[in-house]
């Protein structure tokens, strides 16, 4: 370990784990600029195509990185070290973020730092970007949830986390694209079950709740019962699911939040721990917000929510959590290769 290694003041993160192809510059530990290009190729599709991301984040990176760096007003020659994703996330879309950032940092000389992109979400809550937020005072339970990950994570530290629960199965992002696609809904889905559910009856339709021991989750069975239910409906009453858009959308979303906070207050009482933090794409939902928040002031707890920008996938939080690996002298090698999974 390098532990009296020099940090660079500025740091370029590069994201591209899935469907976005993200770049951001952080110079001394602040966000100058956090840019991110979406892939609308999928929409047709109605989910990610593993080879299409691929082509799109090759199509992106570099277009993507030279924005970054002009909205920082820095050029490349300025960078102090390279962060990109290792993983997990597709194997195609890592392989263009890693060989990109491997290529930069050996062209430029400069140090190249690998994250682990759940962990950078966390470090979400802790980027600085001129505005003024609150940062999680250390220990805190962070719930983190997108479409391919849903775990409980304690964090001690920016490198000290351990998951203590997570899905046995779906992940919650996955039920609510999943049930976005039994309505026959556009993807991504997610946004508008959390859209449509603004003006629908939460307690209109009833879906079993996972009996399952300590920590853990599971979105399966809730997905299979919302679409029998859907099925079942438009069987006996042909544009049910239209009819019922909202109402679906709205008891759906209220079946998933409850889950999740079921398992966040059990987490938070058997740890003993008075601050939590969401983070990840369903962080962007304004029904699991404003829930945790109602539910923060009723146990007394601190509650911290990154702004909508850092919620979904973006570069800022891989620079973020670059900026404290390379202050523990956790460099990568030039030979770094990416990983589909977390070991």
């Amino acid at each position: 370990m390098l532990a009296a290694f020099a940090v660079p003041t500025v740091i370029l993160g590069i994201e591209s784990s899935c469907d976005e192809t993200a770049a951001a510059v952080l110079v001394d530990g602040a966000v100058r600029s956090n840019v991110v290009a979406s892939q609308d190729v999928h929409r047709s599709w109605g989910g990610v195509v593993p080879e299409l991301a691929s082509r799109a984040h090759q199509e992106h990176i570099v277009p993507v990185v030279q924005q970054a760096l002009r909205e920082a007003g820095v050029a490349k020659e300025d960078l102090g070290v390279v962060a990109f994703t290792r993983g997990p996330g597709l194997i195609g879309a890592l392989l263009v973020g890693t060989c990109f950032a491997r290529s930069l940092a050996q062209a430029l000389r400069i140090p190249l730092v690998a994250v682990d992109h759940v962990q950078a979400h966390v470090m979400a809550h802790f980027i600085r970007d001129g505005e003024e937020r609150p940062m999680p005072a250390f220990p805190f339970l962070n719930l983190t949830v997108s479409g391919g990950h849903t775990q409980l994570v304690l964090v001690r530290s920016p490198l000290d986390m351990a998951v203590i629960g997570s899905t046995l199965d779906d992940a919650a992002g996955e039920a609510f694209d999943k049930g976005a696609k039994v309505l026959g809904l556009p993807y991504p889905g997610g946004p508008l079950i959390d859209r449509y559910a603004r003006t629908g009856d939460p307690h209109r339709f009833a879906f079993p709740k996972p009996a399952l021991p300590g920590l853990a989750l599971s979105f399966s069975g809730l997905k299979t019962a919302f679409a029998q239910l859907v099925r079942q409906g438009e069987q006996q009453h042909p544009g049910f699911a239209e009819a019922e858009r909202d109402n679906l959308c709205a008891s759906l979303q209220q079946a998933i939040i409850d889950h999740l906070l079921a398992k966040a207050r059990r987490a938070m009482r058997e740890h003993g721990l008075r601050t939590i933090g969401v983070a990840g794409g369903v962080a962007a939902n304004s029904g699991l917000r404003a829930r945790l928040a109602a539910l923060g002031g009723q146990e007394g707890w601190t509650v911290h929510i990154p702004p909508f920008a850092y919620c979904t996938d973006n570069a800022a939080m891989i620079a973020m959590a670059g900026h404290h690996l390379l202050q523990a002298g956790r460099l990568a090698p030039l030979d770094t290769v990416p990983v589909a999974r977390s070991h």
